[in-house]
């Protein structure tokens, strides 16, 4: 069978680093070692869902280059615990996760396909994501919408998948949900017994979350998570990204990457290209570290393995 090779725009080999320690610039190379990505989308999909320009084994085997220290594989249709197991035994040196999207393609809210996850054997399986591309708020008035509230309310599905997050201790993500449903998702998160909760890409506009609604969510107890892929534009778009995790305040910031999408920089260029940049805005190395490293290590626990 042939392989496909992909060669990064920036190619890094990093050979017996350590796992952790301060984003470095050096002679115009920005050093990945430690960084966590919770936010790679990944292939193969199916022909209904979105391709990729990487599949999980060359996402991997080009994170482990770089000495990242973990990914989290995206999908929005398949569970990927699945993937990050066989591609461990396939990668070694960097550690890999999954989760799994409640879309329709697995039941919509389904605690049952959450628990399978969940108790995936060795741990593979972190974060469940509320629905993503088929939320109600992603697409108002749609037959394919997966909706989690109804009159203000969260519906009672919500409340028994969120059981089962609290009780493997799994990471939380609010998907695509409205501001006002994430709000109440974390609320009720927390009450039952959820320990690892982030609003994904809470600035996306499509999410549309504004800076005081994201502080609230902070001071609630989830992260906010902002993602290379929407900063990756111009300079305007880049200053508005800043601007909000200044607001917010990097010690409430998560950076995923977003990427893995044709056409765009891979990951593990992103950070390259975003991390001289957050530099140069006048963020410290110790506060690119806590929103690429410990934030993201926190979030996921990675403590735990």
């Amino acid at each position: 069978m042939r392989r496909r090779i992909v060669l990064p725009l920036v190619l890094l080999i990093v050979v017996g680093l350590p796992a952790t320690g301060l984003a470095q610039l050096t002679n115009d190379h920005i050093e990945l070692e430690g960084i966590i990505d919770i936010h790679a989308h990944v292939g193969p999909g199916t022909q209904l869902s979105i391709s990729r320009s990487l599949d999980a084994i060359e996402a991997a085997q080009l994170a482990q280059r770089h000495g990242m220290r973990a990914i989290v594989f995206k999908q929005h249709y398949l569970e990927t615990a699945s993937w990050a197991y066989l591609v461990s035994r396939m990668v070694p040196g960097i550690k890999l996760f999954g989760g799994i999207a409640l879309n329709r393609s697995v039941g919509g809210l389904n605690p049952n396909a959450v628990e399978q996850v969940a108790t995936f054997a060795g741990g593979f399986g972190r974060v469940v994501y509320m629905p993503t591309f088929e939320s109600e708020h992603y697409n108002p008035n749609s037959p394919i919408a997966v909706p989690v509230s109804k009159d203000g309310q969260l519906l009672p599905a919500v409340h028994e998948v969120l059981k089962v997050v609290a009780k493997y201790d799994m990471t939380l993500s609010t998907g695509h949900s409205s501001p006002q449903e994430s709000l109440m998702i974390i609320s009720a998160a927390k009450a039952a017994g959820v320990n690892r909760i982030y609003v994904q890409h809470p600035i996306m506009p499509r999410v549309g979350m504004s800076i005081e609604t994201q502080k609230e969510a902070a001071k609630m107890g989830a992260l906010l998570e902002y993602v290379l892929g929407e900063a990756l534009g111009n300079q305007k778009e880049f200053a508005h990204w800043t601007e909000g995790i200044k607001a917010v305040g990097p010690e409430n910031v998560v950076i995923g990457s977003d990427l893995g999408q044709w056409g765009r920089a891979l990951p593990t260029d992103g950070y390259k290209l975003i991390i001289p940049r957050l530099l140069k805005a006048g963020f410290t190395k110790a506060q690119i570290d806590t929103m690429t490293k410990t934030n993201p290590a926190r979030l996921i626990g990675l403590e735990r393995w």
